[in-house]
């Protein structure tokens, strides 16, 4: 007899070996549907892993960070495939998660533009729709490309990324195509709001830190973003400035060892450097005064 301990401490008996989805399933229909990975005896592994012995297991849903995360790194390879089906002759390089969302580098020899990243998220949310199975995708479109693919586990299947977006695309030959991806449309319309402040990382060793920042101003109150694209950071910058950002911090190698932030406004003008708590003060007594200006002109 196999036994399943969950995390509450309740123990479901089982006559035979069983997958984590078989095990969701068991559970109940809503846990089935939201399940995209489990945790078997501290092992991260996806839906089709099949539990051979007495474990301790927990099931991951994309509610959760750890699936959050799945959730985004599964949408990199679903970019993947859509961007091989329409330009066969791109290779793939590297796809995963990142920040809010994620990424997939290949090279092609035109470079692409917004027209293009419209036509490849069209397709993507026909994949989606499709529900093709992860293994599917694996299979088919990355074992010949030897990308640097994330390690899993992914999905189980494509019907699970429902709420995403294309955003940048970078590059000329050798490029990157970047997007954000979230648990469902609200949270996804709620992103796309303009951002009280943007986290600018200035290379890629701060990205843990920075996107770590990102998540201490969104407990805060502060709407924010981060902005972790492998681009020059006074080009990440004038971008925000063109979409009305107000804000901007500037995550350097100095800022991340000394625990400080270099706030800036989206017009360049240099406020200094503050500490987190002082830029989450200062950003919402901002918010503050702008929900209370049409008050005092009515």
């Amino acid at each position: 007899m196999l036994k399943i301990t969950l995390p509450d401490g309740t123990v479901r008996e089982y006559d035979q070996a069983l997958s984590v989805s078989e095990l969701a399933s068991s559970i109940g229909p809503g846990l089935a549907k939201a399940a995209v990975a489990g945790q078997v005896n501290g092992l991260l592994v996806d839906c089709a892993f099949v539990i051979r012995q007495d474990a301790r297991v927990s099931l991951i849903t994309a509610r959760e960070p750890q699936g959050l995360e799945i959730l985004r790194r599964s949408c990199a390879l679903l970019l993947g495939m859509a961007l091989k089906q329409l330009h066969a002759k791109a290779q793939v390089v590297a796809a995963a998660a990142v920040g809010d969302g994620f990424y997939c580098g290949f090279t092609l020899a035109r470079a692409l533009g917004p027209e293009d990243l419209q036509r490849i998220q069209t397709r993507m949310i026909e994949l989606a729709t499709a529900n093709h199975s992860l293994h599917y995708v694996l299979s088919s479109y990355w074992s010949t490309d030897g990308a640097a693919l994330a390690a899993g586990p992914y999905v189980p299947t494509t019907r699970v990324m429902s709420a995403f977006a294309l955003t940048h695309a970078s590059g000329k030959e050798a490029q990157r195509i970047y997007g954000v991806c979230w648990t469902d449309q609200q949270e996804l319309q709620a992103w796309q709001a303009t951002p009280q402040v943007v986290v600018i990382n200035i290379d890629e060793r701060q990205i843990d830190y920075s996107q770590a920042l990102t998540d201490t101003l969104r407990r805060a109150g502060v709407h924010a973003h981060s902005d972790l694209r492998n681009e020059h950071v006074v080009s990440k910058i004038r971008q925000h400035r063109l979409l009305g950002v107000e804000h901007v911090l500037v995550i350097g190698q100095r800022e991340m060892e000394g625990d400080f932030v270099s706030l800036r406004t989206g017009q360049g003008d240099d406020l200094g450097r503050m500490s987190v708590q002082a830029v989450c003060e200062y950003l919402k007594a901002r918010d503050g005064r702008h929900r209370a200006a049409p008050q005092q002109s009515a």
